[in-house]
């Protein structure tokens, strides 16, 4: 009697009202309120900013009350031969960054929770996510110093190991970018971005693998059916994400790297829909032709946001909404 009757009072709470539910968790609501007032101020309002991507805005214009050209920069940017380009280095590199920069964290994840020593584990973590704190304006000045072509640590090594005669030009040879993109984008995320992961390993039940190990499991099943599955909803949750920000490729990273895009030997594989934006609309002074960029930018990655959820949503159990 007293589980049925406490199922009852289960049902009732949850057939409650949803504004009865909020008003019984006050306190709790008053939590929240800090990151709404957060995500209104600086997430909605500026929105409004978006009309002049339908306007020929100048500065000193009334935000708003420019001249209305309707989708006049739109048909500029599918207008410009460089567009098949760019969208092919940004699908690109985001594809680098989903089939390589997302699962190598998992596999490190994994590897750091199979290590026995804490300390070695410890400190090879530690080791992993500290290039996470270093700035862009700083890892690439590493990245040219290591791979500079006239004494160059990279150069130097590849001709001491006899894999190649002579230095290569890696920031003189525009094929070569895609492979320093990712290269430094695991090199600086990878420690940084497994953090999350490990967390979700720590929570899986160690009774599990104990049992495993008297039903004689080998490791590596142990890893692929109790680590990986116990891990496999935060894997889509972050998949989805990665998916819906496939077009907003690291822009702090690629012009950095090209030199703020003054490097025009790299432009041909290194410029993106961002740093399109920002070369031809905002150092061009063409404000309403870069918010164009940017809306379009935005409205791609909603359509693959909205898309990896629903395939995530029929697949799995786990989607975002």
């Amino acid at each position: 009697m007293g589980s049925i009757a406490t199922g009852k009072k289960f049902a009732t709470r949850a057939t409650r009202p949803w504004y009865i539910r909020m008003v019984k968790q006050w306190d709790l609501q008053l939590l929240v309120v800090p990151a709404i007032i957060y995500v209104i101020i600086f997430n909605y309002i500026p929105m409004y900013g978006i009309i002049i991507a339908f306007q020929d805005f100048r500065l000193g214009d009334t935000l708003g009350f420019s001249r209305w050209v309707g989708l006049e920069h739109f048909r500029a940017l599918l207008a410009d031969p460089n567009l098949t380009r760019i969208l092919t280095n940004n699908v690109v590199m985001g594809l680098l960054r989903i089939f390589i920069g997302f699962p190598l964290p998992i596999i490190f994840a994994v590897m750091l929770n199979e290590l026995r020593s804490i300390r070695f584990k410890k400190f090879t973590q530690t080791v992993s996510y500290l290039p996470h704190f270093i700035s862009w304006a700083v890892a690439a000045t590493l990245m040219f110093d290591f791979f500079h072509v006239d004494g160059g640590a990279v150069n130097e090594l590849l001709m001491w190991l006899g894999i190649i005669e002579s230095p290569i030009f890696f920031f003189g040879e525009s094929r070569l970018f895609w492979g320093m993109f990712i290269g430094t984008h695991v090199w600086k995320q990878l420690g940084w971005d497994a953090i999350i992961f490990v967390a979700a390993i720590t929570a899986i039940d160690t009774e599990l693998y104990e049992a495993a190990s008297i039903d004689g499991a080998s490791r590596l099943a142990k890893i692929w059916y109790i680590t990986i599955a116990g891990i496999k909803p935060t894997i889509i949750i972050l998949f989805i994400l990665t998916v819906g920000s496939l077009m907003a490729t690291s822009f702090d990273q690629i012009m950095m790297l090209t030199r703020m895009m003054g490097n025009a030997l790299l432009r041909e594989h290194a410029d993106i829909l961002s740093t399109y934006t920002f070369r031809v609309g905002i150092s061009g002074m063409r404000f309403s032709f870069a918010s164009a960029v940017g809306l379009l930018t935005a409205a791609l990655n909603f359509i693959l946001l909205i898309s990896a959820n629903w395939i995530a949503r029929r697949k799995s159990d786990t989607s975002l909404f």
